[in-house]
Parts: structure tokens; C-alpha cells; sequence
């Protein structure tokens, strides 16, 4: 297979339109591309859980906490569930429109789990609790350095020639 017949094969789906990944994000390449969703699912469901534990929180007319059985679902377990699918998925599908998708899933399932990181560590519901601020604390310093990783390494390429002394 040529280097142009993979590349369409990669950013192109099987009844030729462009892949949806490849119009949002277009300078990023498909191996990296997992990488980027991950983050970027990772923050809006980071925002969007914490917006939503609030509206909870403030006892919002129509908004509740997920129950069954009359005990309380926190959603990191929606989180391990998510990831549990994504590795499973991880074992069958390896085309890059669909690593496009774990990497969404992914970012999203870990942003659950540590958004109660706290709750996890201390075995108590402390979410909203002082010892709670670990869960924030956390979470945003997993999208600083993971989004930094992603900002310095954008465009770098491993170099094809060896470095002096070496072969």
C-alpha cells in the first residue's frame, strides 16, 4: 500500500467522505488525533460534571442524583464502566477513525473517575467537602500538563538522520 493510498485510508471513510475528525481537527494527524480528543474530553466533561453536581447541589427543580435501589450511583462508576469499554474496544478496533473515538471516550470515562478522586481516596462522600478540592486540584492539573504535552510536541518529528557519533 503507498503512503497516499494509507492516508486516504485513514481520513477517509469507506463510502469516501472525509472523516468527521478530519474537518474538526484538520492539522492533527490520525495517530495523534486520539491523544487531543482524550484531552479535550477530558476538560468539557470535567466542566460538565462539576456543572452538573452543582445544579444537584443546589437542589435545581428536575435535577437528582442517579439511584438504584435507593443508594447513590457517584460517576466514577459510569467512568470505570466507560474505560472497561474503550479497552475492550481497544482489542478489537485499531482504524484510526475509531481510536478518534476511544480517545474521546477515554478522556471522558478518566474525567468521572478523578473528578471524585477524593470520594475514592477518603471512602466517604466528601465532593463537596473541603477534602474535596483534591478531586479539583487534580483534574485541572491533568489538563494543564496533559494540554502542555500536547501544545510543546504538536509538529515535532523524529528526525530521520542520526545525530553525530551515532549510526
Amino acid at each position: 500500500m503507498t503512503a497516499h493510498e494509507k492516508a486516504h485510508r485513514t481520513t477517509y471513510r469507506p463510502d469516501g467522505r472525509r472523516s468527521v475528525w478530519l474537518r474538526l481537527l484538520p492539522g492533527v494527524s490520525p495517530e495523534r488525533r486520539g491523544f487531543v480528543l482524550a484531552w479535550w474530553g477530558f476538560a468539557l466533561a470535567f466542566g460538565g460534571m462539576r456543572l452538573l453536581t452543582w445544579l444537584i447541589h443546589i437542589d435545581l427543580a428536575g435535577v437528582g442524583d442517579v439511584e438504584a435501589g435507593g443508594v447513590h450511583i457517584h460517576h466514577y462508576v459510569w467512568g470505570i464502566m466507560l474505560l472497561g469499554g474503550v479497552g475492550a474496544a481497544g482489542l478489537v478496533h485499531r482504524t484510526a477513525q475509531t481510536r478518534a473515538w476511544m480517545g474521546l471516550a477515554y478522556g471522558v470515562g478518566l474525567a468521572l473517575i478523578l473528578d471524585e478522586a477524593a470520594v475514592l481516596i477518603s471512602l466517604e462522600d466528601v465532593y463537596w467537602d473541603t477534602l474535596g478540592g483534591v478531586s479539583i486540584a487534580l483534574s485541572v492539573t491533568v489538563i494543564a500538563v496533559v494540554g502542555s504535552i500536547l501544545a510543546f510536541t504538536r509538529g515535532r518529528r523524529p528526525s530521520r538522520r542520526p545525530r553525530c557519533g551515532r549510526s
